[in-house]
């Protein structure tokens, strides 16, 4: 297995905390709550910052007023009650912030899941979608920390800063004035650094990524490892990949505890020197001892809520680069799409597929033709099989059909209808698939069966369950088809799984069906069903199958031999054998095998 690549799309680097646009985008639709979390902020940042006056009154006027204690108790009860609103505020602060980081995540989530939705299958052969998976996962995290506490940490403490520093000034300018002259020190160093944490804080999340997708791939193909005893290989794939991960986090560590304890030394050394040259306006009466207290007091919660925002600020640039990798999946856009004013297809449907002199590469193959001047027309209700080597271009048919790609040169059309000028979803639900590899969701069998069509009722699942040959194993099931059915349909056999997805062909009710090699992997007993149920749905519909087993073609009306994207031979079973050509020779070697 390849090692993990970097994430596909370039990215630059230089946006920084313009990143967290996106936060607020979504926050903002809830107006309310937004306006609560604000206003909690200023509450609880007012109140925190009245407390060190009622010191000052205490001192002042309790203390050096022949101890006027009515004095000091109405300055204690302003006390309690400050301290009463201050829970209170924070009480709605945290719980309103809180809402908010979880109410922002999930609205992400949902629109980049929205997103991915729309996109065409190249986007995702360009890009691993475990390390998708991972955006989604801890990249979101890292949005809900910044909107659930960082960015409440931030705006509380840059209130507190700027409200802590006109406090300072009404207390004791000359002595706020020095201090404000240290501030630039103290921001510089902040500036430089943050730059360097936001660059490693990238890489770190790149680096999660990168576990999250390998350790998806192992997981998923854990037979395989373990049949070919690779377990301790793929663990120290694994630890390599932690590791790297763990360098480059001491390095953000690194930098960020640097950037702390620069910030952190500079503010406190700046106050303690203020305060040692204070000593002597004290004793000289020029400074009371009251606003000498209250300065100390609110210069400590100046100090540190510059301190909190060094710390915070790496998180918020973290925040910011999770922002920007999330805010590249919302800026994909579909490559197929519906046109501005889509033809609709003729009702009723017919079910005629025509490929027109079509040529086509695939946008990662580009040097390499999947298909050449093809052209072919079906019928409606005739039944057309796709035979020849790997790579002849049999399977491209189907992802045109469904127009999963746009080909190059040509056009394909249903009913007459060309697909570019179709909305897709019109296109698609024209059509049935039943693959050759059957996807089973780990959900219900009920559910399973209903992608075919939603709104079915169980008598309808039942019906295509009994076409399908699945009636009686889904019977047999603990709960029916309340049934969990596992990761990828485990608790089911390959026949079974096969026979499911038929079912949901069957319900789909398409015009045309597109089958994938559906029995290539199933035993003799297995395929009798599978083929019995195929024939079912089969009547009366358009139907392209797709076949290296020859013997479960011969039936067909008409069958396409295709070699190099191009047909090469087409006719019956026995006009093709007649002939001695590509077909005859896969023929002979197939039969005399079974033979």
């Amino acid at each position: 297995m390849p090692e993990p690549a970097a994430s596909a799309p370039t990215r630059e680097t230089g946006r920084r905390l313009g990143s967290l646009a996106i936060v607020w985008r979504f926050a903002s639709r809830y107006p309310a709550q937004l306006a609560i979390a604000i206003a909690a902020l200023f509450v609880t940042s007012a109140t925190t910052l009245a407390i060190p006056w009622t010191f000052k009154s205490v001192i002042d006027k309790g203390f050096t007023d022949g101890g006027n204690t009515a004095h000091i108790d109405r300055a204690f009860y302003t006390m309690f009650a400050l301290v009463a609103v201050l829970a209170v505020a924070t009480a709605f602060r945290f719980y309103f912030v809180s809402w908010l980081g979880e109410r922002t995540v999930a609205d992400v989530r949902m629109a980049v899941q929205a997103n991915l939705l729309r996109l065409a299958p190249r986007w995702f052969e360009e890009n691993r979608p475990s390390e998708v998976a991972s955006r989604l996962t801890s990249d979101t995290a890292q949005i809900e920390n910044a909107v659930g506490t960082t960015v409440s940490v931030a705006l509380r403490n840059t209130l507190m800063g700027i409200g802590g520093i006109v406090s300072l000034f009404l207390l004791a300018p000359k002595l706020a004035g020095l201090l404000l002259l240290g501030i630039p020190i103290i921001v510089l160093p902040m500036v430089l650094l943050g730059q360097r944490v936001r660059s490693h804080s990238r890489s770190s999340q790149d680096r999660i990524a990168d576990i999250g997708a390998m350790a998806v791939e192992t997981l998923g193909a854990m037979k395989v490892v373990q049949a070919f005893g690779q377990e301790q290989r793929e663990q120290e794939r694994f630890a390599a990949a932690v590791d790297r991960s763990f360098t480059t986090a001491k390095r953000r560590i690194r930098i960020r505890a640097l950037m702390t304890a620069l910030v952190i030394g500079l503010l406190f050394g700046a106050v303690t020197l203020l305060l040692w040259t204070t000593v002597s306006d004290v004793a000289a009466g020029r400074l009371s001892g009251g606003s000498l207290t209250a300065f100390i007091f609110t210069a400590g919660l100046v100090t540190g809520a510059f301190g909190a925002l060094t710390e915070v600020y790496g998180d918020l640039l973290r925040a910011a680069g999770a922002a920007e990798r999330l805010s590249e999946l919302l800026a994909e856009r579909p490559e197929i799409a519906a046109p501005a004013n889509p033809i609709a297809l003729p009702t009723p449907a017919r079910g005629a597929l025509a490929f027109e002199g079509v040529t086509f590469r695939y946008p990662t193959r580009p040097e390499v033709s999947a298909l050449s001047d093809f052209t072919l027309a079906v019928a409606q209700g005739e039944t057309v099989a796709l035979v020849g080597p790997s790579g002849a271009g049999k399977s491209t048919l189907f992802q045109l059909a469904e127009r999963f790609y746009d080909p190059q040169v040509g056009r394909v059309t249903i009913d007459g209808v060309d697909l570019r000028d179709a909305d897709p979803a019109a296109v698609r639900e024209r059509m049935a698939l039943v693959p050759q590899d059957a996807v089973i969701f780990a959900a219900s069998a009920r559910d399973n069966l209903r992608y075919g069509r939603w709104e079915a009722s169980d008598e309808q699942l039942w019906a295509a369950a009994e076409s399908a040959n699945a009636a009686e194993f889904l019977r047999a099931l603990p709960e029916g088809l309340d049934t969990f059915m596992g990761e990828a349909g485990a608790r089911l056999s390959g026949g079974q799984r096969q026979r499911l997805t038929i079912a949901r062909a069957l319900l789909r009710d398409a015009p045309i069906l597109l089958l994938d090699e559906a029995t290539s992997a199933l035993d003799a007993e297995s395929e009798r069903l599978v083929q019995a149920a195929l024939e079912r749905l089969m009547a009366n519909r358009t139907t392209l199958v797709i076949a290296h087993r020859l013997a479960t073609v011969r039936a067909a009306d008409r069958i396409i031999v295709m070699d190099g994207g191009r047909i090469v031979e087409q006719g019956t079973h026995t006009q093709l054998i007649a002939r001695s050509g590509l077909y005859a020779r896969l023929a002979s070697l197939q039969f005399s095998e079974a033979a």
